[in-house]
């Protein structure tokens, strides 16, 4: 039995999605910009080239050709670099979480210790100087009270 159309396309797009290569481009976001900015950079190169004016003369001539040829071989040299080395791996922020953890951790050590807020406060704002207060003075005398009103002067 022959394949029909559709199922030798699915055929062929299964069989390329399990090409290495295929794979890289779809996950490495850094091959794909620069496969896209070769191609981008080679069209417009291209579009330079065939504008009307001999090609001789664009070639030896026209410095935008030139940069947009340079750049396109740049982007193609990266974009083989990347294929033939493979995959960078990347750190996870291990420095930044760290410090992250640590702040954090430190924060929450001052909140809920009184202890460390109290060593906290004292590294930062010199010890307290305790004391008790002690008055030299005596409170006034209350007269003493009787069960007769005091008189009052009425107008």
């Amino acid at each position: 039995m022959a394949k029909s159309k559709p199922q030798k396309a699915r055929a062929a797009a299964e069989g390329a999605w399990g090409n290495q290569y295929v794979q890289r481009i779809v996950q490495d976001d850094e091959l794909r910009d620069n496969v896209l900015a070769a191609l981008d950079n080679a069209r417009d190169a291209y579009a330079r080239l065939t504008n009307g004016k001999s090609a001789a003369k664009v070639v030896m001539e026209d410095k935008k050709f030139k940069k947009d040829v340079k750049q396109a071989a740049d982007a193609l040299n990266k974009a083989g670099t990347a294929l033939r080395e493979g995959p960078k791996r990347r750190r996870k922020g291990g420095f930044g979480k760290l410090l992250l953890l640590g702040i954090v951790g430190a924060g929450l050590a001052v909140a809920l210790s009184e202890d460390v807020r109290n060593k906290v406060l004292d590294a930062l704002f010199g010890k307290e100087e305790e004391f008790d207060y002690t008055s030299t003075t005596s409170p006034p005398s209350m007269p003493a009270a009787s069960g007769t009103p005091t008189p009052t002067a009425s107008p």
